[in-house]
């Protein structure tokens, strides 16, 4: 079978960024042990596994702040996904050593939440629920930020006095950020509107459309708890009306899929590794 490889795909800077800081931190003879994780450090098992092999440990759960508390010594590292200050003070008092993995461009949002929160403003943040990062920039601004995933949260918000603004979580489908914006819009016209899905994603996003469109169905490699993969899924079969599947490794890949198919486009999200991809790769073109 014929393979499109999507370029870009894999790995963006900030997930690199975090498993790079993980892995220096865990080479360093200094740093105070054990070492713990709280929550995966990217949404990726290979790349969670991989940590756990140098001696990291991965606390997994909901609640960051629950997590903390079953950390009594030692070093903690706060994901990529961004994190509360509640949580960081509370590391911080209990005496742990702390290691900041957030990506950059999540901090940047952080950011912009407390000047505007600072500014008096009330946000809208469009977000996952259940996802870390919404967790953790809502936390900059308790009380005054408000998380909104379908046009029935902005309705149920009904009239919001005062200084509004929009944010975004950075690894949302673009078109539909876009379409739940304008909705916002329309309800309260003076809001300001700050777009931050992240560069990775937008263009990770493009280029899996502009790919759909040339074959036959797309594969995206990804962990099922990844947002950006699941919504490069999305956005093959919405925006460029394609079918398109996620797998996590080789092992997902199921040959009735291509059945009757000539040319089959991979991509990958931002958060898996180069081998993993390359797997699934070389065994959609053994077809």
């Amino acid at each position: 079978m014929q393979v499109l490889k999507v370029v870009p795909r894999g790995y963006c800077y900030g997930v690199v960024d975090a498993l790079v800081l993980a892995k220096r931190i865990a080479r360093d003879p200094g740093t105070p042990r054990p070492i713990h994780v709280l929550g995966q450090i990217v949404h990726n098992r290979h790349a969670v596994e991989e940590l756990n092999r140098h001696g990291i440990v991965t606390l997994d759960g909901p609640d960051r702040l629950a997590l903390l508390d079953t950390v009594t010594e030692g070093t903690v590292i706060f994901t990529a996904h961004g994190i509360s200050p509640r949580v960081k003070e509370r590391a911080r008092a209990r005496g742990l050593h702390v290691v900041d993995a957030t990506c950059p461009d999540v901090e940047r949002t952080h950011d912009l939440i407390r000047s505007l929160a600072a500014g008096g403003a009330r946000i809208l943040y469009i977000g996952k629920r259940g996802h870390p990062e919404p967790e953790g920039a809502m936390g900059e601004a308790p009380g005054r930020v408000h998380l909104v995933e379908t046009r029935a949260d902005v309705d149920a918000l009904g009239p919001l006095p005062g200084r509004l603004a929009v944010l975004t979580q950075t690894t949302l489908s673009q078109w539909d950020t876009r379409d739940l914006i304008a909705y916002i819009q329309e309800r309260y016209p003076e809001i300001e509107v700050y777009n931050e899905i992240c560069r990775a994603t937008q263009e990770r996003q493009e280029a899996a459309v502009a790919a759909a469109r040339e074959v036959d169905c797309v594969v995206v490699v990804g962990d099922t708890r990844s947002n950006n993969s699941n919504r490069l899924v999305e956005v093959v079969r919405k925006v460029a009306g394609r079918p398109s599947y996620l797998v996590d490794s080789v092992a997902e890949l199921d040959p009735a899929w291509f059945r009757g198919l000539s040319r089959v486009a991979v991509t990958a999200g931002s958060s898996t590794p180069t081998e993993v991809t390359r797997a699934v790769i070389e065994r959609l073109e053994s077809l």
